[in-house]
Parts: structure tokens; C-alpha cells; sequence
């Protein structure tokens, strides 16, 4: 039979032709698109209207943006941030041993210290930390002004501080844990320092990383009150300087800008660490 009389050959009764099957038709979100022309378009006049303000002066945001008081505040903010992050993670994981410990003292112990330092707002405790001259005025013989110096006093504050809300993500990395993989550890026979290092904690760090970079961005603009104490971190740098030019505004935003663009190095590196301890999970496909 040639090709030709196969094509007309009638189909079977019952088949759906081709004409015969509905044609699907996608939904129009006429809504969904009208809202995004109008963020865009606010968005675009909130961009307008930044960039064209002279109030900004951008050009003196420009002039004072690499300025060397500037870098050596910007500097001092990068160090202190990770002095902090250091000794906090190091406190708070001798905390979470703590509270993890079947030793209801030092449960009491570590649980304690998570509530009284996630109780006291950070400014009273630096004010505290920085006056503490008046409850002990001298300590070994040393005077207390002499012992702690401004610097001293805001990394004491801040590692005090972040190791309570340190001990916590700890914690909650270390119980996410299944037991069941502890428990087959000890069944290969496997040491207590091996089974932390080899089973408990790389599984842990999946749980640790998102709030511990979360953590460093939100100590690395927590830093910024130590202003208040005069440590010379990048917003008092830039409050010295419109102090002395009363341009208040693009100071700030330099400060800003900085912070901005260290926020989101900060982000960018903690992506590919999150993306580094969640490989073999569901998260990374």
C-alpha cells in the first residue's frame, strides 16, 4: 500500500485526533507582571533620586572613600571582627560542652552564661565593661584604667557577647547530629577524639556554618558601636572627619559603602562554604 493511501486511510473509532485533543493554554498573571512594572518603576525613582540628590555629594564620597583615616578605621573593624569571631567560637564551644555535659553544674553553669550575656544589650555591656574602674579600681595591684584600654574593653564586651549566641549554634550543630551515627561509630570501635573529628563533626558543620556566617556579618557591623567608647573603627573614623567638615551625610555613606562592600565578600565566601559541607545532601543538586 503506498504512502498515499495510507494517509487516507480513516483512524480507529474511539482515537482522539489531533483537532480533537484541547490545547492547553499557560494562565496570564496580568497581576503578577503589573506589580513587577511598579517595584521597577519605584525602584527606578529611588535610584534616581539618590543619585541625583546633591545632598549626597558623591564627589566628596569619592574624595574620602580611600582616605587613610578612613582605611585605618576600615582596618581596625576587619581585625577587631575577627579577634572576636575567634575567641567568641572558642568560648562558646567550651560553653556548649558545658551545657551538653552530663554534669548538671556545668549545665547550670553554661546555661546560665547564654542567658545572663543574650539578657544585657551589647551598648550596656561595653558602658559597663568601660566603667568598670568604679566597682574595681585596681585589679593585682594594676589600675583598672591602665588594664583596659579602649580596645581591650571592646573586644572583652564583644567576645562576651558573641560567645552566648556562639555556644547556641554550637549546640545546635552537635545535637542535629542523628544518634544513630555516634552509636555506629562506637560500634567500629572508634575513639572518642576520631568519632568527634571523623563522624560528629563534619555532619555538624552543616548545621554550624549558615548561623556562624550570619553570626560574622552581623559582629562585623556590631562593631560599629565600640564607636561609642571612642575606638577608632571606620564609623568613628568618618565621625571624626565630619566633625571637623560638618559633611555628615557622605561620611556616612562612605562608612556605608564600606560596609556594603564587605558584607557581601563576607556573603559570597560563606556561600561556598555552605556549599562546600552540604555536598552529598539534597541542598546541593
Amino acid at each position: 500500500m503506498s504512502s498515499d493511501t495510507l494517509a487516507k486511510v480513516p483512524a480507529a473509532s474511539g482515537t482522539p485526533q489531533p483537532a480533537d485533543v484541547p490545547r492547553i493554554v499557560p494562565q496570564r498573571r496580568y497581576g503578577q507582571w503589573a506589580a513587577a512594572v511598579v517595584v521597577l518603576a519605584l525602584l527606578g525613582l529611588a535610584v534616581n533620586s539618590v543619585l541625583r540628590n546633591r545632598a549626597f555629594q558623591w564627589d566628596v564620597v569619592a574624595d574620602y572613600f580611600t582616605s587613610d583615616s578612613i582605611l585605618r578605621g576600615l582596618w581596625l573593624t576587619l581585625w577587631l571582627t575577627a579577634v572576636v569571631m575567634v575567641l567568641g567560637f572558642a568560648l562558646g564551644t567550651l560553653l556548649a560542652a558545658f551545657r551538653l555535659s552530663a554534669n548538671p553544674v556545668l549545665r547550670a553553669v553554661g546555661w546560665g552564661y547564654v542567658w545572663l550575656f543574650r539578657s544585657i544589650p551589647i551598648l550596656v555591656q561595653l558602658l559597663l565593661w568601660f566603667n568598670i574602674g568604679a566597682l574595681y579600681p585596681q585589679v593585682l595591684g594594676v589600675k583598672t584604667v591602665d588594664l583596659l584600654s579602649p580596645v581591650a574593653v571592646a573586644i572583652v564586651g564583644l567576645t562576651l557577647h558573641e560567645a552566648a549566641y556562639a555556644a547556641e549554634v554550637v549546640r545546635g550543630g552537635i545535637v542535629s547530629v542523628d544518634r544513630g551515627q555516634i552509636e555506629a561509630a562506637q560500634a567500629l570501635g572508634l575513639s572518642p577524639w576520631r568519632r568527634w573529628w571523623r563522624i560528629v563533626l563534619p555532619q555538624a558543620m552543616r548545621a554550624i556554618v549558615p548561623p556562624a556566617g550570619n553570626m560574622l556579618i552581623g559582629t562585623l557591623k556590631g562593631t560599629s558601636i565600640v564607636s561609642v567608647i571612642a575606638v577608632n573603627d571606620l564609623l568613628f573614623s568618618a565621625q571624626l572627619i565630619y566633625h571637623r567638615t560638618y559633611q555628615v551625610i557622605p561620611l556616612l555613606m562612605v562608612a556605608t559603602l564600606w560596609y556594603a562592600v564587605v558584607t557581601s565578600l563576607l556573603g559570597i565566601g560563606q556561600y561556598y562554604v555552605e556549599k562546600r559541607y552540604a555536598r552529598g545532601t539534597e541542598t546541593t543538586r
